[in-house]
């Protein structure tokens, strides 16, 4: 069993493997960087580095085939490769126990930065003073957010991806009493008034903002520090019968809900980006934008905000500037910016993995140490032995 095992691990364990995949990464990271001239810089991370492989496709055919690896399917050979070589090439020993727990940190850095590939999400929250939010917002993904309007104290939210919005398809839901036709959808467009000098001569919808409002398509946005006009037109047609009850536009440029009435119910319907719900709440007291003297140079952000948790029993004012995120059940809140109200933005990450690098240096660190400690003691008895003589 373990030869069979062994002769397993000497192609996963080669050395050459290690050569092709490391120049593979170099090919993929100037291919990576060359595309960001093209496309925007999110969406060049994501095609070729948090991907298991960049696809090519036929000019408007839905036909899609590999063509080279992606940064995850990179990774993921190189840390099998390391692993395969921990285990086939180094001998268990006092001697070499270095080399090892210097391997192990290094697979330990591998594997976490997979897994923060993998499974870290990053969002933003936006807060005026004042304000007080338990949710950050993706600058990515949207969603139709269709609430029903009661008396009560709560009101049932049912979200739709922006994914199913995109393929402009019918969607229905249990609980809602009507269904939902995408009839166009805009990754970013150019909303204007009807009749306004130069613009829109037609209105995008018969119901709710869109009918006195035009819509017109646009590329994408490549900068990072611009968000897209997420844009789409719905028609509702009832569960009885499939009546129409009208188009709407919804756009993440509209704030306000659209109400309307279905079978004597009240609904309000908005398109936003997608959110990221938490148990605990922030607010911002202050938020501090400092320059240089003379200049309109930034030199620095801070937030004072207060951090109310009841369920942990938390209520505490925490400030968040350069270098010093605030940390709290498993969310990392960083100073990002502001907005031209005043209003600050901070970057919000949540990633499993983030004490992976950490603890990886750690291991590396010790692993070094004891192997040059063992080579000097090792040395110095056999000065000692010379002297002897």
């Amino acid at each position: 069993m373990k030869t069979i095992l062994r002769r397993l691990l000497v192609p996963i364990a080669s050395l050459r493997l290690t050569v092709v995949c490391l120049a593979t990464a170099l090919v993929l990271v100037l291919a990576g960087t060359l595309a960001q001239v093209n496309i925007n810089p999110v969406e060049a991370q994501q095609q070729y580095f948090q991907s298991w492989f960049i696809w090519w496709s036929a000019g408007g055919g839905g036909f899609k085939m590999p063509v080279f690896p992606g940064g995850h399917f990179v990774g993921a050979v190189l840390l099998f490769n390391l692993i395969a070589a921990h285990i086939h090439r180094f001998s268990w020993s006092w001697s070499k126990a270095g080399i090892q727990l210097t391997h192990l940190g290094l697979i330990v850095m591998l594997a976490g930065g997979l897994a923060t590939d993998l499974f870290s999400v990053s969002s933003h929250m936006y807060l005026r003073q004042g304000e007080t939010k338990n949710y950050s917002d993706d600058d990515i993904r949207t969603e139709l957010a269709v609430t029903e309007q009661t008396s009560g104290a709560t009101n049932r939210v049912i979200a739709i991806p922006g994914e199913v919005l995109s393929a402009c398809g019918t969607t229905s839901h249990e609980a809602l009493p009507f269904k939902i036709v995408v009839k166009g959808f805009y990754p970013n467009a150019d909303l204007q008034m009807v009749g306004q000098e130069n613009g829109p001569s037609v209105p995008a919808a018969s119901n709710g903002a869109g009918a006195q409002i035009g819509i017109k398509a646009l590329p994408t946005f490549s900068e990072m520090n611009k968000r897209n006009k997420t844009s789409a037109v719905v028609e509702l047609l009832s569960n009885k019968g499939e009546k129409s009850l009208g188009t709407w536009l919804v756009s993440v440029e509209i704030d306000q809900g659209q109400d309307f009435e279905v079978d004597g119910r009240h609904w309000s319907m908005a398109l936003r980006f997608a959110r990221y719900y938490k148990d605990y709440s922030l607010s911002l007291i202050s938020f501090t934008h400092e320059t240089y003297p003379g200049t309109e140079i930034a030199k620095g952000f801070s937030s004072i905000i207060t951090l109310a948790d009841v369920k942990h029993n938390e209520n505490r004012q925490v400030k968040i500037y350069m270098n010093h995120p605030l940390r709290y059940l498993g969310d990392t809140y960083y100073q990002s910016g502001y907005q031209s109200d005043n209003s600050t933005i901070l970057q919000v990450v949540r990633n499993p993995s983030y004490q992976a690098p950490y603890i990886s240096c750690v291991i590396v660190s010790l692993g070094l140490l004891m192997q040059f400690t063992y080579h000097l003691v090792g040395f110095a008895r056999r000065a000692n032995a010379a002297k002897a003589l």
